[in-house]
């Protein structure tokens, strides 16, 4: 015998203050990160280092200027953009369609704006993320081109 737990709005789930998805993508992106350092996934060299340089190494090495974190915050910011979209023309679609009872329109409406709300919440814990993370690059001269 198994079960089988749904949840009507997964994307409302948060652990430790995150959405899983963004825990996902952190660990993916810190698993590849230590990956590249080691040197495994190219079968290279195979030093091993410390401090920061391993850092500034995978920015040289992708071409941005952007710390791992920030870069998966971003993508999970435009994610997090493109589902809210979608929900929007959701609502507007609920909106406009026929229902047999008043009671129906509303109950889909509030659901579509349930779900909005949830995806906004979570748009703004990634930006505030992305904030701190761009600070603290910012305070360790992270975001400062040194190219001439």
């Amino acid at each position: 015998m198994s079960f089988s737990i749904g949840f009507p709005n997964a994307g409302a789930i948060t652990i430790g203050g995150q959405a899983p998805s963004t825990i996902n993508a952190l660990n993916e992106a810190t698993a590849d990160a230590a990956t590249q350092v080691l040197g495994k996934g190219e079968g290279g060299e195979n030093q091993v280092r410390t401090g920061g340089g391993a850092q500034e190494e995978a920015k040289s090495e992708s071409g941005s200027t952007q710390s791992i974190a920030v870069q998966t915050l971003l993508k999970r910011m435009q994610e997090l953009q493109q589902q809210l979209r979608e929900q929007q023309q959701q609502l507007a679609a609920a909106q406009a369609t026929t229902y047999p009872t008043p009671e129906a329109k509303a109950s889909a409406v509030m659901s579509i704006q349930g779900q909005i709300a949830d995806t906004s919440g979570a748009l703004s814990q990634v930006m505030g993320n992305l904030v701190k993370e761009l600070a603290k690059d910012s305070s360790t001269g992270g975001l400062v081109s040194t190219a001439a």
